[in-house]
């Protein structure tokens, strides 16, 4: 809105203001509820929006009065008003602000629709979801049923029922699956835009269980289909086997008869034809070995079911029969070979029928070595068992003719004379008969061991093989359930993981559910390590025993492992980031006052809990507040103002109204602290314990004061403000009694009724207080004005002095009371005077006096008024006093009275009668005589103002290095890696070190220079007193009053010699700027000093002046020489 609008129609701005702070709300509020998004098919999730939506509403509708109250403030306005444009930018806001109250309030109503609907469709989703799993769970409990049946006709067929019944179940219960995935993908198509990942993975589980069981079932009907059809053929194949051996049998008879002729050798024809018979009936009996060998499996299969009954011996009997006819056929089909080849070559074919064996052993044992490695996965292994059993047949098989080989050659050697031999063995012809025969019978020997040798390595081969094989087997079995078992477990926690939400997505309030949640989650998924551990354990086993385990394995293997590390770390994660939004954004966080800054500024928070303040444009970080710099560096304006006392006490008064503690009053204060359990006052309390005391007080000063009390921009400075008091090292802790004092002292109350809390709070339950407990309220007081640059002028940060002076004042008493301690603090000591002095600048803010000022000509007067008590008509207002500025014809060391509330008409008649009393007395009495109240006084630290020049230079050198993010306090965490410090840099640290160092030494030694010089002003003024003017004049109530005690004037001849505080707030003398003299030396009478001048010159009774004055300028000598003394130890330095 045009400034020049805002200057002509002022009303608008209220109404400006009014607008914005509506329509930010309702923005906010829009944003609000666009990005809430919820888990879709969680009821309790989707119930707990609902229940946040109904609230929002109603905020909304409790907030339509202050949209209406706009409204007719903008009608007012325009009916108020004749500038068109004004009436314009009127109508165009209030037509914005109700077109968006419409807007929010139609979002929120189809919001809340939308959930309706949604809890609607999750539950409906819900229930289908539950029928359908019910039904998997039935047809899982049926598949495990499922044991290996009896191979029995009726046992099979009976499974065979049971499968089909079980796949007409399943065709049923499709129904409930396909009802539970359309009410998903209803789910999933119309809300989209909230989270749908329950519902989809919930859903991928469901379809992929259920496609699993249909499989298991489809392969489970096909086997038992097979098998049916096996063991309905079984008898059949076995009489038809039997008959085939029983033809065969007969054949065998016949051929054998035959070559068991006389003289058949020598019919060469006949043996042909024997031989291509006996080839016919080898044929036959080779075809009919697989048939024979899956007779005699199936038949066992059916023996091990029937065991123990009446068929079971049936068959045995059957099967015995089998296998001994189909032994006699394959020895008699031996025999007849043997016979057929019994001719005079009969040594040279046994000797090749041993070299085929030898070479068939030696191919076979390299096929079996060939089957090795064993495989790495089960099914690998499996396969590889199919195998070896294929070759074992086949060593079966073969095994009746090497037995039949080695017994003809056994045969052959035992039945053949020497003579027989010799005519056999023709070669070489050279050699000797018996030679010769001997060299037959030494080579086939020889070969028959080797064969029977090579046979019986090949079948320990085998058999060592085949246990091999069934340990891998039963290793990689456990190792395949194992994985199993915990794929399904961690897809169980993964589908858990899987619904959970971003944590920034998650509402405050469901913080620690969630994390409660997650922690039962790792107390679940924990036992599964146990599992890992099994399977990793079964795979080293496997690779001890030689077994490689396949790519496949190693994947799941790697796989599984992964799985688990990586849902442990998300489950941690998750706990992490959960504990941590919870310490941030929880009921103990810090986050709401992420708020008290903007950009470029961001509060960030040390590992102490501590704030810290990082500047993204100047890339540094420090720890005041943006505001609170701006405050502090606002405080120099008021370093012109000469008096400590007033320029502590204004500055003090502006930092009470930036922490909006001037709105606090002490009942609310003490409500607050009650509330928080602050009883203990040696407990120190951390930041989180100061920030939630600071956000009770501020959320109540709110209520009360709505648009004057920003809450995280008032506990964030106060806070801001209590550390560099209290806590000037960072270190996360403040005494309770510090917390109390620092408050107290800046609330809105009675400056009385303040003395008696404190004194409270270190009084013992008897009500009375000692030293040591009024020194650290006092101490904890002196901090105020110390973190402002202005100790000095207060005494210093040594207690000691005030505390003795109030016990002084008790009459040294070991304990003193409330009613002494509000006695001792009336006469405003001096380290303690600024709080007085602050409650009288309060009281003057708003006083207007009907007097014009004399030098700056400001009428009516605001603030404090200065009325002279030495010419009629002649006033001064606060700036003109402060800077020390007067009126030509009137000099400082007037008497003036000072005013924090307009006078009334007996203080200007008693005013009067002052001046006119004032007008017989000559310049020299009141130079003589300085009759006052409250005294601005130069003390050795002000002499050359070297607090302020060293508080000026401390200030110029933090202002100059703030940009590299130097501080006088602890540096804070630093936002970034910085580069390394160039050697200007370097050595404007160390200045700045080194001159905060040389500033904590020229404090404390102007401390002890200060003590020194009150005790030496004080005896020398008094001597004077007592020989001048004996005796003070004390006046009451607007009156002159002497002093308490009377110090040095200022070297600057312009500086005002009388002043008194007149005023409706408080009746007690001013303190004074400096208050040289201390409390004690102010208590001390005119009694006391005639005694010490007894006792130190009991000689001179009389008035010896010379003597006095001599001590007078001892004292005087010794005060400078201390002096002198100082300032050669600091010159040195």
């Amino acid at each position: 809105m045009p400034s020049s609008l805002l200057l002509e129609v002022p009303a608008l701005a209220d109404f400006n203001r009014a607008w914005t702070e509506l329509t930010d709300w309702l923005s906010l509020l829009d944003r609000v509820i666009k990005s809430q998004r919820v888990m879709v098919g969680d009821l309790e999730d989707i119930n707990e929006m609902i229940i946040k939506q109904k609230a929002t509403l109603q905020d909304l509708e409790q907030r339509r009065p202050q949209l209406e109250e706009l409204i007719t403030a903008a009608q007012n306005l325009k009916n108020k008003t004749s500038n068109q444009e004004a009436r314009t930018i009127i109508t165009d806001r209030i037509e914005r602000i109700q077109s968006q109250w419409d807007e929010v309030q139609e979002h929120l109503q189809n919001r809340r629709q939308q959930l309706n609907e949604m809890l609607k469709d999750s539950t409906q989703w819900l229930e289908a979801k539950e029928e359908a799993e019910q039904v998997l769970g039935q047809a899982r409990a049926k598949l495990e049923t499922w044991k290996e049946a009896p191979y029995t006709m009726d046992a099979i067929q009976k499974k065979i029922t049971e499968t089909k019944q079980l796949a007409k179940d399943l065709r049923q219960w499709q129904i409930n699956v396909d009802v539970a995935n359309d009410l998903a993908l209803k789910l999933l198509r119309d809300y989209s835009a909230d989270d749908t990942r329950k519902v989809h993975m919930i859903t991928e589980n469901i379809n992929a269980s259920w496609a699993s069981i249909h499989k298991r079932v489809s392969e489970r009907e096909a086997a038992l289909e097979e098998t049916h059809r096996l063991l309905q053929q079984f008898p059949l194949d076995l009489e038809k086997f039997l008959a085939w051996l029983t033809e065969a049998e007969t054949t065998a008879n016949v051929l054998q008869d035959a070559t068991h002729k006389e003289r058949l050798l020598e019919d060469s024809k006949g043996v042909r034809e024997l031989m291509k018979q006996w080839q016919d009936l080898q044929g036959e009996i080779e075809a009919h070995t697989d048939i024979y060998h899956n007779l005699d499996e199936n038949g066992q299969k059916v023996l091990r079911s029937l065991e123990g009954s009446e068929d079971a011996a049936l068959l045995q009997r059957r099967l015995d029969n089998m296998n001994f006819k189909w032994s006699e056929l394959r020895k008699k089909s031996l025999n007849i070979r043997s016979h057929l080849e019994a001719s005079s070559d009969q040594w040279k074919r046994l000797h090749l029928s041993l070299q085929e064996l030898l070479v068939w052993l030696q191919l076979k044992d390299d096929e079996l070595s060939r089957q090795a490695p064993i495989g790495g996965d089960f099914p690998a292994v499996q396969k590889q068992n199919d195998v070896h059993r294929a070759f074992k047949r086949e060593l079966k098989t073969k095994e009746p003719v090497i037995m039949s080989t080695l017994e003809t050659v056994r045969i052959f050697l035992t039945e053949q004379p020497l003579e027989g031999l010799e005519k056999l063995y023709q070669e070489p012809r050279e050699l000797p008969p018996e030679e010769r025969a001997q060299n037959v019978t030494r080579l086939l020997r020889k070969q028959a061991e080797e064969v029977n040798t090579e046979w019986e390595k090949l079948n320990l081969h085998s058999a060592d093989w085949q246990r091999k094989l069934d340990e891998a087997l039963e290793r990689l079995q456990e190792l395949q359930e194992a994985t199993e078992e915990l794929d399904l477990k961690l897809r169980q926690a993964e589908v858990i993981k899987g619904s959970w939400q971003p944590v920034g997505d998650l509402l405050i309030d469901s913080l620690q559910d969630h994390l409660e949640k997650v922690k039962v989650l790792r107390g679940e998924i924990t036992p599964l390590k146990e599992n890992v551990s099994y399977v990793n354990d079964l795979a080293r086993q496997l690779t001890t025993l030689g077994i490689q385990l396949s790519p496949y394995n190693l994947n799941i293997l790697e796989d599984l492992n992964t799985r688990w590390k990586l849902l442990q770390v998300a489950v941690e994660d998750r706990i992490r980031q959960l504990h941590e939004a919870h310490r941030d954004f929880g009921p103990a966080s810090q986050h709401f006052l992420s708020t008290s800054v903007q950009g470029p500024w961001e509060r960030a928070i040390s590992p102490n809990k501590v704030p810290y303040y990082i500047n993204h444009e100047t890339q540094t970080t420090c720890w005041d507040h943006p505001k609170m710099t701006e405050l502090y560096q606002s405080l120099a304006d008021l370093n012109n103002v000469r008096f400590s006392a007033y320029r502590t006490a204004m500055k003090l008064r502006r930092l009470q109204k930036a922490l909006c503690l001037d709105l606090l009053s002490l009942s609310a204060a003490c409500d607050a602290l009650d509330q928080h359990n602050l009883k203990q006052n040696d407990q120190p309390m951390d930041i989180l314990q100061v920030i939630n005391c600071l956000t009770t007080i501020y959320d109540r000063l709110e209520q009360e004061h709505n648009n004057l009390v920003n809450v995280p921009l008032c506990v964030d400075m106060c806070l801001n403000w209590l550390l560099n008091v209290y806590d000037t090292g960072r270190t996360g802790r403040i005494r309770v009694l510090s917390f109390k004092t620092g408050i107290i002292s800046l609330c809105k109350a009675h400056l009385e009724d303040k003395y008696r809390y404190l004194f409270k709070q270190v009084a013992s339950s008897t009500g009375f207080c000692d030293q040591r407990r009024l020194g650290l309220l006092l101490h904890d007081s002196i901090q105020i004005p110390r973190q402002l640059g202005e100790v000095a002028s207060f005494g210093g940060s040594n207690i000691e002095p005030s505390v003795r002076s109030c016990f002084q004042f008790a009459n040294n008493k070991p304990e003193i009371e409330a009613a002494l301690f509000l006695d001792w603090m009336r006469l405003e000591p001096q380290s303690m005077v600024w709080l007085p002095v602050l409650h009288r600048v309060a009281a003057a803010e708003t006083a207007k006096h009907q007097a014009k000022c004399n030098i700056c000509k400001e009428c009516p007067i605001i603030g404090f008024r200065y009325r002279s008590l030495k010419h009629f008509n002649y006033d001064i207002c606060q700036s003109c006093f402060f800077s020390g500025r007067v009126a030509k014809g009137h000099k400082m060391h007037y008497p003036m009275v000072e005013y924090c509330t307009p006078t009334t008409s007996g203080e200007d008649v008693r005013d009067f009668a002052k001046v006119l009393k004032n007008k017989f007395r000559t310049k020299r009495y009141f130079a003589k005589h300085p009759r006052m109240g409250y005294l601005p006084v130069q003390t050795v630290l002000e002499g050359d103002n070297m607090e302020t020049n060293l508080q000026a230079e401390y200030d110029r050198l933090k202002q100059q290095h703030e940009h590299k993010g130097l501080s006088p306090l602890p540096s804070p965490p630093e936002m970034m890696p910085t580069s390394p410090q160039s050697p200007r840099d370097a050595e404007l640290i160390a200045e700045a070190k080194l001159l905060r160092q040389h500033k904590g030494r020229l404090e404390a030694r102007m401390q002890i220079l200060e003590d020194h010089n009150k005790q030496l002003e004080s005896q020398l003024h008094r001597l004077r007193q007592l020989l001048e003017q004996p005796q003070a004049e004390a006046k009451v109530n607007g009156t002159t009053m002497s002093s308490p005690s009377t110090s040095l004037q200022r070297s600057d001849s312009s500086q005002p010699m009388l002043l008194r505080v007149v005023g409706s707030q408080t009746s007690e003398s001013m303190g004074e700027e400096d208050l040289l003299s201390p409390p004690q030396d102010t208590s001390t009478g005119l009694e006391e000093v005639m005694e010490q001048l007894n006792n130190s010159f009991p000689s001179s009774r009389g008035h010896n002046v010379g003597s006095l004055f001599h001590l007078a300028d001892d004292l005087g000598r010794a005060m400078e020489s201390l002096v002198s003394v100082m300032t050669d130890e600091e010159g040195a330095e």
